[in-house]
């Protein structure tokens, strides 16, 4: 799939994504530029190289300025140092042309978005509990009206 069509799809899955889903997509599509780097370095491709790193690096970018600095406490600190060491390092990639900064990056950025991941599910999970809950009430109330 090209850039341009997997920018597309990102796009379009992101107009009906809850917040949590958001992130998980930003973090996703941050690793799959990453691993174009990768592939562009060992290909010698300098444009396709440029332009992946370039996706990352927007994609960090926008999971640093979600970050809320009055919240978020320690936590949102720790996350803004982390994004910030992650970007000067993928600067790295085009100075040296060099992918080991990508790997790097990968790195950091897949136990982050495991715990979105795994919050992400938390929430399915709890809606879907109360969505069941909810279920047999709504059945018992339509019962009554029936028999009524």
């Amino acid at each position: 799939m090209s850039q341009a069509a997997t920018n597309k799809y990102f796009e379009n899955q992101m107009m009906s994504a809850s917040p949590v889903r958001m992130v998980v997509m930003v973090y996703d599509q941050a690793i799959l530029s990453l691993s174009r780097v990768i592939t562009a370095v060992e290909a010698g491709d300098i444009e396709g190289r440029w332009k992946a790193n370039q996706n990352a690096s927007e994609c960090i970018w926008e999971l640093m300025t979600a970050v809320d600095q009055e919240q978020g406490g320690d936590v949102a600190s720790y996350l803004d140092r982390l994004y910030r060491f992650m970007i000067r390092r993928l600067l790295e990639v085009d100075i040296r042309n060099d992918a080991s900064p990508a790997r790097d990056v990968i790195n950091l950025l897949e136990p982050l978005r495991e715990s979105w991941r795994e919050l992400e599910r938390q929430m399915e999970s709890e809606q879907a509990g109360n969505a069941a809950a909810a279920a047999p009430e709504s059945r018992e109330t339509s019962q009554v009206a029936v028999s009524a």
